[in-house]
């Protein structure tokens, strides 16, 4: 069974999430009064977002991709 998470993030909603918090990151970093740290870091994100991968999935058991550890 697959953790409800890593479920919403491979889909089509969690992807277009990820994109969008990376652009909003981006611009409150470099065009808001946040600082080009957060701007940096929200590079994350949006390249998680495009190449559709998710950085919390290893914490759950799953490889970048959201397959389970083991099977290919």
């Amino acid at each position: 069974m697959m953790n409800p998470f890593i479920g919403f993030m491979r889909n089509g909603v969690g992807r277009t999430l990820r994109i969008a918090l990376g652009i909003m990151l981006i611009w409150w970093g470099f065009l808001g009064d946040a600082g080009p740290i957060v701007g940096i870091i929200g590079i994350v994100p949006l390249a998680a977002g495009v190449f559709n991968f998710c950085i919390f999935a290893p914490l759950f058991g799953y490889t970048l991709m959201g397959q389970p550890r083991g099977s290919r």
